[in-house]
C-alpha cells in the first residue's frame, strides 16, 4: 500500500462547527480561567460519562500530578511496571516511590492476587491502570484497599466511556484520571480530567490546578497551574457530539480484526468481557513466536515494509528504564508476564476513518508472513 497507515490518527468534527465555537471566544475574549465553554464542557462530561464530579486539566499528567498530590499521599505507591511512564512520573514528581507489581495474562492489568505481597508499612495507594481500556479487577482491589486503609487512584488515560455491569468504571476507586490525548479515542487536542466523588474533593482538586488560590488574595497548598483552556473545551463539547458514533466505527474495525486473526496459530487478542462495555481505544495483538514461527519485532518489521505503522506498546517495561531499574521492585520483583506481554505485544491501528479494505489489508500482510 502506497499511503502510510499510522497506529492511530484523532477524529476531528467538522471544521465549520468549531469555528462557530472559536467565533463565541472571540467574541468573549475569555480563553482560559474556567470560562463558559469549560463549565458547559465539565458539566455535559460528567452527564455522559455517569460521574458525579469532573475536574478538567490541560493534560493527563498533570492531573494525574494534581490527584496524587490531593490524596496528601506519601511512602510508596504500588503500580504496574506496564504502562505509559508518566504513569511512575508522577508518583516520582511527588517525591513518592513506585512499586512495581507484575500483571496478569488475560487483559495485561496489575494483577490483584500479587499486590498485598507489595504492601509495606510504608505503602499509602494503589494506582493501577485499565489498560488499553480492560477494567483492572476493581472489586478485589477495593477490598485490599479497605484491608490495609490505602487510597486508589486509577489511570483510567485509555477507559473514557468505558462500563462495566452497566456503570462507568470511573465511578471506582477515590479518583480516577482520563486523558484527551490526541491519540485518545476521545480528544481535546491535549487535555485530561480528574473523576472525583464528593463536591470537597472537586473543590480541593480545582484549588490544586489554579496554583492554590482560594481566592484572589488566598493561596493554601502547593498548587500548579493545570487548567484547559477554551479552545480545548470547545473541542470536548463537539467530541461528545459524535462519541458514540466513533465508537460504533471502532468496535467494527476490531471486529474485522478479530474475524481475520481467529484461526491464526500463534496469534492471541484480548477477549471482550459480557459485562465491559468497551471503547475499543486499542487493538492489541500477541505474537507467540514458538507458535506462529516468527517474533513480535519480525511481524513489526514487515508492517512498517508495507508502510504500516503499529506500535510495540508498551515497551520497554517502565521498571527498565534507567530512572526506575534501580528501585528495589525494579530489581528484587519478578515481572515473567509482564515481560512475556511486553516483548509480544503490537497495537495495530484503529481510528474512525481507517476503511475496511485498509484493515483486511493490514490482517493479509500479518496472515501472509
Amino acid at each position: 500500500m502506497k499511503n502510510k497507515i499510522f497506529i492511530t490518527e484523532p477524529f476531528l468534527p467538522p471544521l465549520d462547527e468549531y469555528v462557530e465555537y472559536l467565533k463565541k471566544i472571540w467574541e468573549s475574549k475569555q480563553l482560559t480561567n474556567n470560562g463558559v465553554f469549560h463549565q458547559q464542557f465539565e458539566t455535559e462530561l460528567a452527564n455522559y460519562l455517569g460521574v458525579k464530579y469532573v475536574s478538567l486539566f490541560n493534560n493527563a499528567t498533570t492531573a494525574l500530578l494534581v490527584g496524587i498530590k490531593a490524596l496528601d499521599l506519601s511512602g510508596e505507591v504500588i503500580t504496574t511496571p506496564y504502562s505509559f511512564v508518566a504513569t511512575a512520573h508522577a508518583i516520582k514528581w511527588n517525591g513518592l516511590d513506585p512499586v512495581f507489581v507484575d500483571i496478569e495474562l488475560d487483559y495485561c492489568n496489575l494483577d490483584s492476587n500479587k499486590i498485598e505481597d507489595a504492601i509495606t508499612e510504608k505503602t499509602t495507594a494503589l494506582l493501577p491502570v485499565h489498560v488499553y481500556g480492560n477494567p483492572c479487577d476493581t472489586d478485589r482491589i477495593k477490598t485490599i484497599a479497605e484491608k490495609y486503609n490505602l487510597k486508589v487512584i486509577y489511570d483510567a488515560a485509555h477507559a473514557f466511556g468505558v462500563k462495566k455491569d452497566g456503570n462507568s468504571i470511573l465511578n471506582e476507586g477515590d479518583l480516577s484520571i482520563l486523558s484527551f490525548h490526541a491519540t485518545k479515542v476521545f480528544n481535546t487536542f491535549e487535555g485530561g480530567a480528574i473523576v472525583s466523588h464528593s463536591a470537597e474533593m472537586k473543590k480541593k482538586i480545582d484549588d490544586l490546578k489554579n496554583f492554590g488560590f482560594q481566592d484572589q488574595i488566598t493561596v493554601e497548598g502547593i498548587g500548579i497551574n493545570g487548567k484547559m483552556n477554551e479552545m480545548q473545551a470547545s473541542m470536548g463539547l463537539l467530541q461528545l457530539k459524535y462519541f458514540d458514533q466513533i465508537i460504533e466505527k471502532r468496535k467494527r474495525i476490531s471486529e474485522i480484526y478479530r474475524d481475520g486473526f481467529k484461526n491464526v496459530k500463534g496469534i492471541r487478542y484480548l477477549a471482550d468481557l459480557e459485562d465491559v462495555k468497551y471503547n475499543y481505544a486499542y487493538f492489541p495483538i500477541f505474537i507467540n513466536e514458538n507458535e506462529y514461527g516468527k517474533s513480535r519485532d519480525d511481524v513489526y518489521n514487515a508492517l512498517k515494509k508495507h508502510n504500516i505503522y503499529g506500535r510495540i506498546y508498551f515497551y520497554p517495561l517502565i521498571s527498565r528504564f534507567s530512572a526506575y531499574k534501580n528501585l528495589p521492585s525494579s530489581k528484587q520483583a519478578n515481572f515473567s508476564m509482564a515481560e512475556k506481554i511486553s516483548e509480544e505485544v503490537i497495537c495495530l491501528p484503529i481510528y474512525p476513518d481507517l476503511s475496511t479494505d485498509q484493515v483486511k489489508y493490514i490482517i493479509s500482510v500479518i496472515n501472509d508472513e
